[in-house]
């Protein structure tokens, strides 16, 4: 598994499409379970949580779940817990959500590379 990850419109997408032109990439905000375990890549991951949780549905296991149904997936996150907390609590609980799936999900990919201004930065490469 690997992540790409950043903030808004930092380039994550283009990032992530360059270095992985063979993938065939999948929307987070459109994609359903079934397509996100057999997804090769997925951008806008954050979407696919948001989504989730506006459907009511629990997202606590969503990172065992890819891990143990897609483990070589490529995700292309959006970090939402930077700046202002919002004073939504739909808002704050989807930005807990997103921060703590990707988190696991983080832990368990052997790359995770962040993405500043188009500019990809390895965080982790195990």
């Amino acid at each position: 598994m690997e992540m790409i990850i950043g903030g808004a419109y930092q380039g994550k997408t283009e990032y992530a499409r360059k270095q992985y032109p063979q993938l065939r990439w999948s929307d987070g905000g459109s994609v359903t379970e079934e397509e996100l375990m057999n997804a090769q890549g997925v951008t806008g991951f954050q979407q696919y949580i948001r989504s989730e949780l506006e459907n009511g549905k629990d997202v606590s296991d969503l990172a065992e779940k890819i891990i143990c149904k897609n483990p070589d997936i490529v995700l292309v996150s959006q970090e939402v817990g930077y700046g202002v907390v919002p004073v939504d609590a739909f808002d704050r609980k989807y930005r807990e959500a997103v921060g703590r799936v990707c988190t696991k999900l983080a832990a368990y990919s052997h790359k995770v590379t962040r993405v500043i201004c188009g500019i990809g930065t390895v965080i982790k490469n195990d």
